[in-house]
């Protein structure tokens, strides 16, 4: 086996490192057929340096981009490893991005390599090469359906494995060559592209170093005690910043295992066999988690539902104080160790969270009540604040410190300062490098001096935690003055289960108005209980008692809205709920879920407007694109609907006039 560097400053340089010091433990696990295979870091050194070989037979070279599309599995984590290895920049792109979103970043990014998971993705890339000019081979996985394609530029992953072994068992250098490749690389080299989202315009391709993931990765490490004890499940896209750190980076510079489920569909059941010790989820998945929890306990007997209502409101008084340390009377732990028994533990075992040790929630704010939920049952739940441009750490929540209302503290080795216009800025070891062919952008988000301009609005309070208020250019003022930041609004809508997605207005208007996605699961779920028929989401939607529903859960949101001094103002005074689930693929949300409010205004002004004129209801007609890619129309009459609005309490007025 080659030598392992001593002080690793490249991911090829510790997996060398890992190989050696970590001989035995597992790298990787993927259940394929219904069966976990595993792989120890020294088959993973063997996989990584024969598929790197192999890549060189059809002409990989330094500096070379190489397009990862697919689902999370070993091979295309391996990729990673492989392209860098050898001095090649790898490019995640989205697996669920469409022709012309992909077609986009391969052009950009002059990507001249791809390597995908199956034929569907092999499929979109051909649709594309025109498109795509630089793009000269691509290695496909999965080889099902691929058979009768032309080869004379399509490699299976499997040939190219076997490749590079061939190499290794003909070429007596060929072993040393890759090493000295692997020793060429430096930490200031150019290590992974990746594209943001693309919230307001076409995505960028932010540059990171491997200084900027290694720094960050090993910083992450040191803050939550991480070690080559852990595990984690790999399910988020490869193409987002988070999975790249904590399944990717932490997991070279750690030493942990990284699981990767069957598929999207398996992700919960696989989860519970895995049991992650190191966990993260965007608020969405907490959300569904909790809703598919409440959705059952509807269903369930009598004493059943007690117990679970019971003891959660035990949970609910004394299970975060005794996650952190606080101190909590006789009784109180003794009941909680009962509710352990019979409801927690259970509770967590379902989730797949049993082994749960460190978990993170980021990428939009998380309810403080759903944050409480989790953290009540015994679950180490904090949050960060994180972007693709800072290699995801800007601030987190060290144990002991933790509430729901902020982001937490400065991460190790990050400054942070709030400018005159309340706008976060950072600098850190994990700043990236630049945008990718834009320096224009570069100069406009990084400043001289490293800082690095969030977009975000924020304040640090007393106990010096950050708190994110909205996007800077989404914070805005009614005609009154009063402070409007929608996604606070939205938010507070969305803690409720049957509110999949919300979209508030009012810059510059008199009051707050809002769109609802309901949840489909939970509401058709409560539907079929309550037996009322639908045949579609567009009819669920528009049922009169939906809309009770929907007016009562803005009617408390308004409550809570107008106990805070800041948000009185922001209540919502009419509402519609949605003919049709907001969509990435019609352009309203990115691909990791963000709402696009430039677009979602233009595409439906009449029903904004129709929710500030008086108007009862509205006639829209929709284009929706469907998944096979065939256009459609839908058409609806919207209602809209006035809400309750509470006055703002005595002491909210008073701390708002001070």
């Amino acid at each position: 086996m080659a030598q392992a560097h001593p002080s690793p400053d490249t991911f090829a340089k510790f997996l060398l490192l890992n190989a050696e010091r970590f001989r035995g433990r597992p790298a990787m696990r993927h259940k394929d057929y219904g069966i976990w295979q595993s792989w120890t870091w020294e088959e993973q050194l063997e996989e990584v340096r024969a598929f790197a070989l192999g890549l060189q037979t059809v002409g990989l070279k330094r500096g070379d981009k190489v397009a990862v599309v697919g689902a999370n599995r070993p091979r295309l984590y391996w990729t990673f490893a492989a392209v860098q290895s050898l001095g090649a920049v790898p490019v995640p792109v989205y697996a669920d991005s469409v022709a012309e979103e992909m077609a986009y970043v391969l052009d950009h990014a002059e990507v001249k390599y791809a390597v995908v998971e199956d034929q569907e993705q092999v499929d979109k890339l051909l649709s594309i090469s025109e498109k795509a000019p630089h793009l000269k081979e691509i290695v496909y996985d999965e080889p099902r359906g691929l058979g009768d394609y032309d080869h004379a530029h399509l490699h299976a992953y499997s040939t190219l494995r076997e490749a590079g072994l061939k190499r290794l068992s003909e070429e007596p250098s060929a072993a040393e060559a890759w090493l000295s490749e692997v020793e060429k690389g430096r930490g200031a080299d150019l290590a992974v592209m990746l594209y943001t989202s693309g919230t307001t315009g076409r995505p960028k391709g932010v540059m990171l170093s491997n200084d900027n993931l290694v720094r960050s990765a090993l910083n992450g490490n040191a803050f939550d005690k991480l070690t080559e004890n852990e595990s984690i499940i790999a399910y988020l896209p490869l193409a987002w910043v988070g999975d790249h750190l904590f399944s990717y980076a932490q997991s070279y510079t750690a030493g942990f295992c990284v699981a990767c489920p069957e598929s999207a569909e398996t992700v919960n059941e696989d989860r519970r066999e895995i049991a992650p010790t190191y966990f993260f989820a965007p608020p969405r998945v907490f959300e569904t988690l909790l809703t598919a929890i409440m959705v059952r306990m509807e269903d369930a007997g009598r004493l059943k539902k007690w117990m679970f209502d019971h003891f959660l409101a035990h949970a609910r008084k004394v299970g975060e104080p005794l996650l952190n340390g606080e101190a909590v009377g006789l009784w109180g732990r003794i009941k909680y160790a009962l509710g352990e028994f019979l409801v927690y533990g259970p509770l967590k075992n379902r989730l797949g969270l049993s082994r749960m040790r460190v978990g993170y929630t980021a990428g939009e704010a998380i309810g403080p009540e759903l944050f409480s939920f989790y953290r009540s049952i015994g679950l180490n739940l904090k949050q960060l604040y994180g972007q693709t441009e800072a290699t995801v750490y800007i601030t987190a929540q060290p144990d002991g410190k933790i509430r729901p209302d902020t982001v937490g503290l400065p991460s190790p080795e990050v400054e942070i300062r709030i400018d005159e216009s309340g706008e976060v800025l950072y600098r850190s070891p994990g700043v990236f490098m630049g945008y990718y062919k834009n320096e224009e952008a570069t100069r406009d988000t990084k400043t001289a001096e490293g800082w690095v301009r969030t977009g975000d609005a924020g304040f640090f309070d007393r106990d010096g935690q950050l708190k994110i208020i909205d996007r800077a250019k989404d914070v805005g003022k009614f005609a009154s003055g009063a402070l409007f930041a929608p996604k606070y609004i939205e938010n507070a809508l969305k803690f409720f289960p049957d509110i999949k997605e919300a979209v508030a207005f009012g810059h510059g208007r008199d009051f707050c108005a809002a769109f609802v996605n309901i949840d489909l699961a939970a509401v058709g779920s409560w539907a079929e209980r309550n037996n009322i028929a639908y045949a579609s989401y567009q009819e669920l939607a528009g049922h009169d008692r939906v809309y009770e529903t929907i007016a009562a859960h803005v009617a408390e949101a308004n409550r809570r809205l107008a106990a805070e001094p800041l948000m009185a103002a922001s209540q919502i005074r009419r509402f519609l709920v949605l003919h049709k689930e907001l969509d990435a693929d019609d352009g309203e949300l990115t691909r990791t879920q963000k709402v696009r409010r430039s677009y979602i205004a233009e595409r439906y002004g009449e029903l904004i407007e129709a929710l500030y004129d008086g108007s009862t209801e509205k006639y829209v007609e929709t284009e929706v694109t469907y998944e096979d890619g065939r256009k459609g129309v839908l058409r609806a009459t919207v209602r809209i609907a006035d809400a309750e609005v509470f006055p703002a309490a005595a002491e909210t007025m008073q701390e708002a006039a001070e």
